[in-house]
């Protein structure tokens, strides 16, 4: 009797499981906002299709996060490789650890269409490359983003005539590290005027310029105090001298709240004047800038020439 044969059982295609680089993955690489916003963009993609992704970052930009040296390549059908150009060893290492992989490099630049970097992947997308129509980078249609303050920041690590009461060293390492934990967007200034240094404003009219487009500014200079309250921004004042000096005086002259000093400077207080300055600050801001061009209050200019014509004495 003919043994009746069994039908072969169908074998399925392994679950895809994609794992997402591109140059913020490597030890050495780089993280540009463009690049993450890119990310973001094809991470849109695939979750919109229900698809199994993973992200690898450097361990030089996101601690904690996925690593390359974590990977197990094995466990990854697709690689797909986000923006920036083709080319380099470190490109080249991905094909041949992911050698079994299906891999697909999207919003790239391809400089060398021959080079092993670019011949590695299965498929390109390229946003530019040659002899074909460039196409809008990933960056701009990612998805979007929440607007965050803007906020300046003219710190001084100088005015050594304050002798053992300086404390700038101190306030600036202070204010410096809890910036970096906010969310916003930093623009570090200085009231030094130098017209041959293009990053630095050569007039009191370009630098009132960017501080009057700013939602904040942190200073602990006294002119950084009063120009951004000209500007009519609020500033979040920390005096750098021990027992309070000119900055301290200048916010009692001004009649400006948002001042620390510097040996009660910590993130409790700076977290209150931050908010403060973003929510009632914006008014009170204002205020003192319509009372600057008021011109109504007294300054030492209004003694000037009764100072002039007095006859000479002893120097006070």
């Amino acid at each position: 009797m003919r043994a009746i044969r069994q039908p072969e059982a169908r074998r399925r295609p392994p679950r895809r499981r994609i794992l997402v680089a591109g140059w913020f993955s490597f030890l050495d690489g780089e993280a540009t906002a463009g690049d993450v916003l890119a990310l973001r963009r094809v991470e849109d993609v695939l979750r919109r299709a229900r698809s199994e992704y993973d992200v690898v970052w450097s361990p030089g930009f996101r601690a904690g996060a996925l690593h390359l040296d974590d990977v197990r390549a094995e466990d990854y059908t697709h690689l797909v490789f986000v923006c920036g150009p083709l080319h380099g060893p470190q490109v080249e290492e991905l094909h041949r650890r992911f050698a079994h992989c299906v891999r697909v490099a999207v919003g790239t630049s391809v400089v060398d269409p021959g080079s092993a970097a670019v011949a590695g992947f299965h498929r390109v997308l390229a946003r530019d490359a040659p002899a074909a129509a460039p196409v809008e980078d990933l960056a701009a249609r990612a998805p979007a983003v929440p607007v965050r303050p803007v906020v300046g920041v003219i710190l001084t690590h100088g005015q050594h005539e304050y002798g053992p009461q300086r404390r700038h060293d101190e306030v600036a390492r202070t204010v410096t590290g809890w910036l970096a934990g906010r969310d916003c967007a930093r623009l570090e200034l200085d009231t030094r005027l130098d017209a041959h240094d293009w990053r630095l404003s050569a007039t009191p009219a370009q630098l009132l310029s960017v501080l009057a487009r700013l939602d904040l500014v942190v200073t602990d200079r006294l002119h950084g105090l009063v120009l951004a309250l000209r500007a009519g921004t609020p500033a979040l004042a920390v005096d750098p001298v021990a027992g309070g000096a000119k900055v301290s005086a200048q916010a009692r002259a001004c009649g400006w709240p948002a001042l620390i000093g510097a040996e009660r400077l910590d993130g409790r207080l700076l977290e209150r004047w931050w908010e403060w300055c973003l929510t009632s600050g914006r008014v009170a801001a204002r205020q003192v800038r319509a009372e600057f061009l008021e011109g109504s209050a007294p300054d030492s200019a209004d003694g000037l020439l009764t100072a002039l014509d007095a006859p000479l004495g002893q120097p006070t």
